[in-house]
């Protein structure tokens, strides 16, 4: 539901429309009439604000949703659909949101609070639910089912149908934003955010998401999505990222420096002020977790729910995970490849769940492969995938040499499925990637082929191995 974030003008199209495909998945209208002015579209694609595309979406999708196209939708409920009957039993819907990339993008519909950002996203995930019950036969009968207990998510998956969780990814949760250190929420805050969250039925959630907030810093991104991200940082709290050469195995992603920035990012930085000069690599972040994110992290033990340590500084998740040790708390998860690697040993042994972000077959099944060694030290088979959909990330781009067959079983031998084709395009996963939700199956059949029946298990085991992990989250709850 990304495209009511970062007031709803950023991400184009939408997962459903009341009204039909041909009303959901159009372009922004900034895009028209060939993409020129769709600047942001062009500096994520291709490194340059200058760049055009087809804004035509249905029937045609010429040029969108591609697996590197960042602002058009690829989340499409018809795609989920497919996915779902290609084997897919659980699927995390994280809501998300950030205010200060709200507050920069010129064009907005929506408000930038991300609270209420939040809420709304869960609204519509609500409404998707009554949507597809509608086309099914009434109220409980469609095949998409927002569920609140790892009970009830087994009770969806037995009848066959897609146990949707929700989770939260956001950088300042419960207002707790910083400004030069100082925090904007109070424990009463947490505890009211968090009570209110739980009713929705969020069961999952990141404690810091891109900007160092009032809870924990944050692992940094690189490249010029870094200089981007750090720029935020600064008109989020005050302060660019606070970095120092680790001295420990551990170590935060790189800052690297410089790059050229688009006008349109250039002029986010308040005048006189440059870009920071950091020490020599590998960086650190000075910012670990806080005294209101530990008791963040706490209340989310007492409610029984899972701890997502991505995006936490290494110190920060460090600490988290001294916490969750100190009890013995299983719920915790590593969703999207933005761990540190030296963490996953005290996230299995915890038990715990690490799954990696969605790559080319060759690279993901490396990732499996290179991490199957503690699965197996734990007793913890089963693996999963972050695609980070929506999320303003890649999806998967097609393997050289890959060579799925068409048509070709899913994973769980159920259904056979040809090329995919909505309106008049048709998508190949061997030329086209992942370009939206709807070519999972054609991936995964990738990595089958690319990485064997030994895989294939692992992956049908994810849906269980994250259940586990839940349900030892579950049997923490101090009701």
């Amino acid at each position: 539901m990304a495209n009511e974030a970062f007031g709803g003008s950023l991400i184009c199209g939408k997962p459903f429309d009341p009204d039909g495909i041909e009303h959901a998945l159009i372009d922004c209208p900034d895009h028209q009439p060939d993409g020129s002015l769709a600047w942001f579209e062009n500096f994520t694609r291709h490194g340059t604000p200058v760049g055009k595309h087809d804004p035509v979406g249905w029937p045609t999708f010429k040029d969108w949703p591609a697996h590197d196209s960042l602002t058009h939708q690829q989340g499409y409920y018809k795609w989920l659909e497919r996915a779902w009957r290609g084997g897919l039993r659980v699927f995390v819907n994280d809501l998300v949101a950030n205010r200060q990339l709200c507050e920069i993008y010129p064009l907005k519909r929506n408000t930038c609070d991300e609270m209420a950002t939040l809420k709304l996203e869960a609204q519509r995930t609500f409404e998707l639910q009554d949507h597809i019950d509608a086309q099914s036969g009434g109220p409980g009968r469609g095949w998409f089912r927002v569920v609140k207990s790892t009970a009830e998510a087994r009770q969806v998956i037995a009848t066959g149908k897609l146990a949707v969780v929700l989770g939260i990814e956001t950088s300042e949760p419960f207002g707790c934003r910083q400004t030069w250190g100082v925090p904007h929420c109070t424990k009463a805050q947490i505890d009211r955010g968090l009570d209110e969250m739980y009713e929705i039925g969020v069961r999952s959630m990141f404690v810091c998401h891109k900007y160092d907030n009032a809870l924990c810093g944050v692992r940094f991104d690189s490249g010029t999505t870094g200089v981007i991200v750090n720029i935020g940082n600064l008109l989020a709290s005050g302060s660019f990222w606070n970095a120092k050469t680790c001295t420990g195995p551990e170590h935060d992603n790189t800052i690297d420096p410089a790059g050229v920035l688009p006008p349109e990012v250039a002029k986010w930085l308040p005048p006189g002020v440059g870009l920071p000069v950091y020490p020599p690599a590998p960086h650190c972040n000075t910012r670990g977790l806080t005294s209101l994110g530990a008791y963040m992290v706490q209340g989310m033990m007492r409610r029984g729910m899972l701890v997502e340590l991505d995006h936490m500084s290494v110190k920060a998740a460090a600490q988290t995970l001294d916490l969750l040790e100190s009890v013995k708390y299983p719920g915790v998860i590593s969703s999207h490849s933005w761990a540190d690697p030296s963490y996953f040993r005290r996230i299995y042994r915890l038990g715990g769940m690490v799954t990696a972000y969605g790559s080319p077959a060759d690279s993901f099944t490396a990732g499996w492969r290179a991490t199957k060694p503690l699965r197996d030290e734990f007793g913890h088979p089963g693996y999963g995938y972050g695609l980070d959909t929506n999320g303003m990330g890649p999806l998967p781009g097609f393997r050289q040499g890959g060579a799925v067959t068409y048509p070709f079983t899913s994973l769980d031998g159920a259904v056979t499925l040809d090329r995919l084709r909505t309106g008049d395009r048709v998508w190949d996963v061997n030329t086209d990637g992942v370009a939206h939700y709807g070519l999972v199956p054609d991936w995964i059949e990738d990595m089958r082929e690319y990485a064997g029946d030994e895989f294939a298990q692992d992956m049908l085991a994810g849906a269980e191995a994250y259940l586990k992990t839940w349900g030892g989250a579950e049997a923490r709850r101090q009701t």
